[in-house]
């Protein structure tokens, strides 16, 4: 069997550092995926994919990611469900075992104007997310 996932795309928002109860860090992150066609409006529309890292990797996401910033996620679907006020809910996302900075620089020292060959939008309104 086979559960393997490699995605490109934007982060939503700074990746969320946090660390279990054992010390051990875990990062999330939201990864907009644009799609390859466009809607009947012409527009083109955007998947928005939950992250999960661990450990080195979920550190150094915390570190130089954030909003905006492309990157190349490789890793497994993973899913799960938990019980709220009577009604169970569903969870999918994806667990990264490789995440490549395809934008590279410290987020504290270097705006995105630093990166060679990025190239930010102009106003936020015009993100997907």
């Amino acid at each position: 069997m086979l559960n393997r996932v490699v995605l490109i795309g934007r982060l939503t928002k700074d990746p969320d550092l946090r660390y279990t109860t054992s010390g051990v860090p875990v990062t999330r992150f939201t990864l907009a995926v644009n799609r390859n066609f466009t809607n009947s409006q012409g527009e083109r529309e955007a998947d928005f994919i939950p992250i999960q890292t661990w450990r080195g990797t979920a550190e150094n996401c915390a570190k130089y990611l954030s909003k905006g910033r492309m990157v190349a996620v490789a890793g497994r679907i993973q899913t799960g469900s938990y019980d709220k006020d009577g009604q169970r809910h569903y969870t999918t996302e994806v667990v990264a075992d490789e995440v490549r900075f395809l934008e590279w620089g410290n987020k504290q020292e270097q705006g995105q104007d630093d990166i060679p060959g990025f190239a930010p939008y102009e106003n936020d309104e015009e993100l997907p997310f």
